[in-house]
C-alpha cells in the first residue's frame, strides 16, 4: 500500500512539474527555428502558447519563414503564425494513426474572432506513403504544407513538429495592418463605449493614443454601462488634468494581447503613469478570465474589440479608479467581542449628496459579450462557429502548481522519513 502511495505521489509531482512549458527556451536550442522563434516573441505569440496547458507548434524552418516574413507587415505574420498553434496534443504516432484518415483542428487564430466560417481550422490528413499534409479547412483549399519531422515533445503537454511551408487560410495575407491613423473613436463607438470615445476626443487625450500606436498600445475602454454604474464618482468635479490622467489611465504602452496579460507578473504601468508605482495596474487570471485590479476597484476584460499588431482595445465592465485619484479601497473592519451599551436617542442623518453619474452622448449600448473560447481540435467542419472551451483550467493549473510541488514534497520527505 505504501509502494503504491508513494508512486501515485511521484507520478503527480512528475505531471506538475511537466506541466509548464517555455516555447521560446525549447526552441533556442535549433538555430534552424531562430526566425520563426523571433517573431513568436515580437508577435506576444508565445506568450499565448505558455499559458495553454496542451499544444502542438507546427515550426518553419528559417527558409519558409523568410519567404513569410519578407513580404507582409507584423500583424499578418501574426495571423498566419496563429494558424500554426494547434490547441490539441499531436506527436508522430497520432499523426499517422487519425481516424478515417483525416481530421479538422483548432488553431490560435480561430481564437482571434476574426475567422469566420472554417479559416480558423487546419485540415491534417494522413496521406499515402507516411506522409501528412496540412491546410486551411476552408472549402477548396489544397493541402499545400507537410509533415518533414519531430523536433521536440512533452508528453501530453506541447509538441513541435517540423511543417514544409506555411498553411495560407484564403485572405489571411491580405488583410490589412493597423496604422497610425486607425480610428480607434469608431471602433470604441461601434463596440458600446461612446462615453469614453467621447471624453477622448473632448479631453485631447485621442491624440495621445493615436501618437503611441506604432509603439504599441492597449486600450482599456469602460463601456456605457460602465459609467452609469453606481459609485462611479462625478467626473465634473475633477481637474482638467485628473480627468486626463483618468482617461491616459486606461491605456498602456506596448502590445499586450490576452495572452500577454495572462502571462503576466507584477504590475502593468499605463499612460498616466509619471513615476515608480504610480497609476499602475495589476492583472489575475482565472481560467480564461482576465481581470484589472486598480487598488479601489477591479474590472474584467469584457471583449476583443482589436487584436491586431500593436494594437490591443479591449471593453471592461467598469470605469478603473486610481488610488492617485480616488484613493484605496477601505479595508474591512476587524470582527470583534459585542459590547452591551444603551441604545442611543435616534438621530436623523443628513443626507449626503446623490452621486452624479456622467450619461452616456446617446442611447446606452448592450453590455458586452463574455469573452471568446476555444473550440476543441477535430471540431466537425459544420459547426465551426460553436466554439467550445477545451483548456478552460489550463492559467489556474499554472497558478497552483508552485504550491501543489511544495506540498507534494513535504508529503514525498514526510513518508521517506518515517
Amino acid at each position: 500500500m505504501s509502494t503504491v502511495f508513494l508512486f501515485l505521489t511521484l507520478s503527480l509531482l512528475a505531471i506538475t512539474i511537466s506541466s509548464a512549458h517555455n516555447i521560446t527556451d525549447i526552441l533556442k536550442d535549433f538555430p534552424e527555428y531562430s526566425q520563426f522563434n523571433s517573431y513568436l516573441t515580437q508577435t506576444k505569440l508565445a506568450d499565448e502558447i505558455n499559458s495553454r496547458q496542451t499544444i502542438t507548434v507546427l515550426v518553419l524552418p528559417n527558409g519558409a519563414m523568410s519567404d513569410l516574413t519578407a513580404k507582409h507587415p507584423l500583424s499578418v505574420i501574426k495571423s498566419a503564425l496563429s494558424l500554426l498553434v494547434l490547441l490539441d496534443y499531436y506527436d508522430p504516432q497520432k499523426l499517422h494513426q487519425i481516424s478515417k484518415g483525416t481530421t479538422l483542428s483548432t488553431t490560435l487564430y480561430q481564437t482571434t474572432g476574426n475567422a469566420p466560417g472554417n479559416l480558423g481550422f487546419v485540415n491534417i490528413t494522413d496521406l499515402q506513403g507516411g506522409k501528412v499534409g496540412f491546410g486551411s479547412a476552408a472549402s477548396g483549399s489544397k493541402l499545400d504544407s507537410t509533415y518533414t519531422k519531430s523536433v521536440k515533445q512533452i508528453p501530453y503537454n506541447v509538441s513541435v513538429l517540423e511543417i514544409s511551408s506555411p498553411i495560407i487560410a484564403p485572405g489571411i495575407l491580405t488583410a490589412p495592418a493597423p496604422s497610425a491613423d486607425v480610428n480607434i473613436t469608431a471602433l470604441l463607438e461601434k463596440a458600446g463605449c461612446k462615453t469614453f470615445a467621447s471624453l477622448l476626443v473632448s479631453s485631447g487625450v485621442i491624440k495621445t493614443f493615436e501618437s503611441a500606436i506604432s509603439k504599441g498600445l492597449t486600450v482599456f475602454a469602460p463601456s456605457d454601462e460602465a459609467f452609469k454604474a453606481a459609485g462611479v464618482p462625478d467626473l465634473t468635479k475633477l481637474t482638467n488634468a485628473e480627468v486626463v490622467s483618468l482617461l491616459q489611465y486606461h491605456a498602456a504602452n506596448g502590445y499586450n494581447p490576452v495572452g500577454t496579460l495572462k502571462t503576466t507578473k507584477g504590475s502593468i504601468s499605463t499612460l498616466a503613469t509619471n513615476g515608480a508605482g504610480k497609476f499602475d495596474l495589476t492583472v489575475t487570471t482565472a481560467g480564461d478570465s482576465v481581470t484589472l485590479h486598480t487598488g479601489v476597484d477591479s474590472s474584467r476584460l469584457a471583449d476583443t474589440v482589436l487584436d491586431s499588431t500593436p494594437l490591443a482595445i479591449f471593453t471592461v465592465d467598469n470605469v478603473l479608479l486610481p488610488t492617485e485619484l480616488f484613493g484605496k479601497a477601505p479595508s474591512p473592519a476587524p470582527a470583534g467581542e459585542p459590547v452591551a451599551a444603551p441604545s442611543p436617542a435616534p438621530t436623523v442623518a443628513s443626507p449626503g449628496p446623490a452621486p452624479v453619474t456622467v450619461e452616456a452622448p446617446s442611447p446606452s449600448a448592450a453590455s458586452p459579450p463574455a469573452p471568446l473560447t476555444e473550440t476543441p481540435g477535430g471540431a466537425p467542419a459544420d459547426a465551426p462557429g460553436s466554439v467550445e472551451n477545451s483548456t478552460t483550467d489550463n492559467a489556474a493549473f499554472h497558478v497552483n502548481a508552485p504550491a501543489l510541488f511544495a506540498v507534494l514534497v513535504t508529503v514525498v520527505c514526510s513518508f521517506l522519513l518515517s
